[in-house]
C-alpha cells in the first residue's frame, strides 16, 4: 500500500484486498438504517465483513465511483463502470454497478475477477464424461453453443475455459464481443460494446467477421437483438459461444423462442446447450455439475416443440436432481 494514500483510499483498497483473500466473487455496499453494510459473496453465500456510518460509507462509495470513471454527483440513476488494479502481483478487474435506494443512498455491487484466470475443463467438470462432451461440442466448426444457469453458477468461467481450449488445443482464432468485458484474457481478442462510440452488437459483429474469426464469443444473450445476432453469426459458418439465463437446457430453447428465434433456426444452429451449478468438492475446491443437451437431444427437442409437445430431458441428467444427489452424497460423507 502506498504511504501517501488517504484514509478513504486506503480503506477502499483494504476491503478489496480482504475480499480477494477470501476468494470472493463480489463485494456489496448496502445502505441500512444504521449505515452501510459491506458483504462479500463466495460460492453464492454472503458474509458480512464490515459496517460503516452513512457519511463514511458514502465517501467510500464515491471513491469506487471515481475509480470507475462514474459521475460522482449523480445519485439518482443507476451507473456502471470498471477499473483495474494489482494485488499480490496479480491483475484484477473490478466491475462496479450502482443503484439508488431511498433517501438517495446508493447501493454498490463490485464484481471481482482475476485476469487470465483459466480453469481447465478437466478441473471444472466433476465428471470426466462432461469434459468429453463439452470438448466434442466445441470441436464443431459451426453452430451455436449455449451455457445457462443462475447468477453465480460459473457460466462466464466455463465460457473462458471453452475459449481457452479452442485456442490452445484446437488452434483457433477466437474473438469475443462483450458488454462489458468481464475479464481480460490474453488468449482472446476482446471487443467491448460501446454504443456511444457506435460499437453496438450489430456493428461489432460486422467488424469481427472482417477479422476472419474461427470462434466468436458473445458475452450474454439478454434481448431479441443479441439473440438474432448470435443466430446470424452461427449461420455464417462460425462457432458461436454465449450464455443465456434459463433454468435448464430445455428452458433455453423456449427462452430463445420468446426472443423471436424461429424453431427452424434453433434446429439449424444449436449444437449443444449446457446447464451448470457450482458445488464444493471434498477437497474444498469448487467445480461444476452439468446437464448437457447434445445435437441428437436438441433435434428431438425441436421436433417436439414444432409439434406443440413438451420435451423433457432424461431424469438422470436433470441438473436439479443431480445437484440434490450430489448434496446427499456429500452429507453422507461428512
Amino acid at each position: 500500500m502506498k504511504i501517501n494514500e488517504n484514509p478513504i483510499e486506503k480503506t477502499c483498497f483494504q476491503l478489496l484486498e480482504k475480499a480477494i483473500q477470501s476468494e470472493a466473487t463480489d463485494m456489496h455496499f448496502v445502505p441500512t438504517a444504521e449505515g452501510y453494510d459491506v458483504t462479500i459473496r463466495k460460492h453464492s453465500v454472503f458474509s458480512k465483513i464490515g459496517q460503516f456510518p452513512h457519511m463514511l460509507g458514502s465517501r467510500l462509495v464515491s471513491f469506487y465511483k471515481f475509480l470507475s470513471s462514474l459521475d460522482i454527483s449523480e445519485q439518482r440513476r443507476p451507473q456502471s463502470g470498471s477499473f483495474h488494479r494489482s494485488f499480490s502481483e496479480h491483475n484484477y478487474s473490478f466491475r462496479v454497478s450502482t443503484i439508488p435506494s431511498i433517501q438517495l443512498r446508493e447501493s454498490v455491487a463490485i464484481r471481482i475477477q482475476r485476469h487470465d484466470k483459466i480453469v481447465p475443463l478437466p478441473e471444472l467438470c466433476m465428471n470426466p464424461e462432461w469434459t468429453k462432451e463439452l470438448s466434442e461440442a466445441i470441436a464443431n466448426k459451426q453452430g451455436l453453443f449455449l451455457v445457462t444457469g443462475p447468477t453465480g453458477s460459473g457460466k462466464t468461467t466455463t465460457l473462458y475455459s471453452l475459449t481457452s481450449h479452442c485456442v490452445a488445443t484446437l488452434q483457433r482464432h477466437v474473438i469475443s464481443l462483450e458488454d462489458p468485458v468481464e475479464n481480460n484474457h490474453s488468449h482472446l481478442l476482446q471487443i467491448q460494446v460501446n454504443e456511444r462510440s457506435g460499437i453496438t452488437y450489430s456493428a461489432g459483429l460486422k467488424a469481427i467477421l472482417r477479422h476472419s474469426p474461427d470462434v466468436i464469443m458473445i458475452g450474454e444473450i439478454r434481448d431479441a437483438e443479441t439473440a438474432k445476432i448470435a443466430v446470424e453469426a452461427a449461420l455464417t459458418g462460425h462457432l458461436v459461444l454465449s450464455t443465456i439465463h434459463a433454468k435448464d437446457p430445455v428452458g433455453c430453447l423456449y427462452r430463445l423462442l420468446d426472443l423471436g428465434i424461429h424453431v427452424e433456426e434453433l434446429r439449424q444452429t444449436i449444437i449443444a446447450i449446457s446447464a451448470q451449478r457450482l458445488v464444493t468438492k471434498h477437497s474444498g475446491e469448487t467445480a461444476a455439475i452439468f446437464e448437457i443437451l447434445n445435437e441428437v437431444a436438441i433435434a428431438e427437442a425441436t421436433e417436439a416443440i414444432a409439434a406443440g409437445q413438451r420435451f423433457t430431458s432424461p431424469s438422470d441428467q436433470n441438473i436439479e436432481k443431480q445437484l440434490l444427489l450430489y448434496e446427499t452424497v456429500t452429507d453422507h460423507a461428512k
